[in-house]
């Protein structure tokens, strides 16, 4: 089953956002030497593509990955969010 925002994201028709990102003068030369090289025409292409394969990624993993499901499983049965979400942090080795 394709998540809900997963299926939004293919719509042509979605609103945008203009987004101002401050980054180093050599990491910008550093995407426009390598756009061309990718096929795309500009540094900007090659920036959302990088965010946007990075997001997937991300969304797989904490979103939609093993355990985003087995959060989704326990709630269903009952388990108390703030529960849930401690032992995601201390799975994740982060302070709970």
């Amino acid at each position: 089953m394709i998540p809900e925002v997963l299926k939004n994201r293919l719509a042509k028709d979605r609103p945008m956002v203009s987004v101002t990102v401050r980054m180093p003068q050599d990491v910008v030369d550093s995407l426009r030497a390598i756009a061309p090289l990718k096929g795309l025409g500009g540094y900007q292409a090659l920036l959302k593509t990088y965010v946007s394969e990075g997001l997937r990624r991300d969304e797989a993993e904490h979103l939609f990955g093993p355990a985003a499901r087995l959060a989704d499983a326990l709630r269903r049965r009952g388990v108390p969010a703030e529960l849930i979400e401690a032992a995601a942090r201390e799975a994740a080795g982060k302070a709970a």
